[in-house]
């Protein structure tokens, strides 16, 4: 009999696997019926927020300490899609139609299907070896396509608009900086922070592939 904790897990990266599965679903569906990747949003963009809110869970997790993943790690990973997601693409209309939505929603389906799956079989003792393959390979491409043609390049191309709509001016007024200036600063920080993070995946790739390879022999 499973643990209760494997148990919610195995439900926790169930639903969340089925959810980003629907949502990339519904992202192809749109450009197949309109031949256009304008509507990623439209289409998808209600689910994957709910999904990416959802994924705070897994900071909680790391922090009790139900999973072996670090709190920094999974907190900085929940943040940065978070800010992203919620305070700029949800929050600018004129964003949601771009192409870098397109790229980063298809990005981060594929991977999370991939690594929600992955999870959930874990938790039941029932993942096959090539999906655990699968899940710390696939990041390779995926991780950096997201990042670059995906989220940093939205964040770009939005800073006229933060900075024309005085986007969180009345939060920020009380700072020394902007939500523009704050945003700017990201961005130069952005490919540091995602370093540290893709490090870390290539450290779990040698870590699980690696126990993997040792077991065959």
């Amino acid at each position: 009999m499973p643990h209760p904790s494997n148990l919610y897990l195995f439900a926790y990266n169930s639903l969340q696997a089925f959810g980003w599965m629907l949502s990339l679903s519904r992202i192809l569906s749109s450009f197949i019926s309109t031949n256009s990747i304008n509507g990623a949003y439209a289409s998808a963009g209600d689910i994957i927020c709910l999904l990416q809110t959802a994924s705070f869970l897994e900071v909680i997790h790391s922090a009790i300490g139900i999973v072996p993943s670090g709190v920094l790690l999974s907190l900085m990973q929940w943040g940065g899609r978070t800010h992203f997601l919620l305070a700029i693409v949800r929050k600018i209309v004129e964003v949601q139609e771009l192409p870098s939505v397109f790229i980063t929603f298809v990005a981060w389906s594929i991977s999370e299907v991939i690594r929600y799956s992955q999870y959930a079989l874990n938790c039941i003792g029932m993942c096959p070896s090539w999906l655990t393959y699968l899940r710390y390979t696939a990041f390779i491409p995926l991780y950096p396509i997201g990042v670059a043609p995906g989220e940093m390049w939205l964040m770009y191309q939005a800073l006229p608009l933060i900075k024309e709509k005085k986007l969180y001016a009345n939060v920020f007024d009380r700072l020394p900086f902007s939500y523009y200036s704050f945003v700017k600063v990201l961005l130069v920080c952005y490919p540091f922070l995602w370093l540290k993070l893709y490090v870390h995946l290539f450290k779990q790739r040698r870590s699980k592939l690696g126990k993997r390879h040792q077991k065959k022999h």
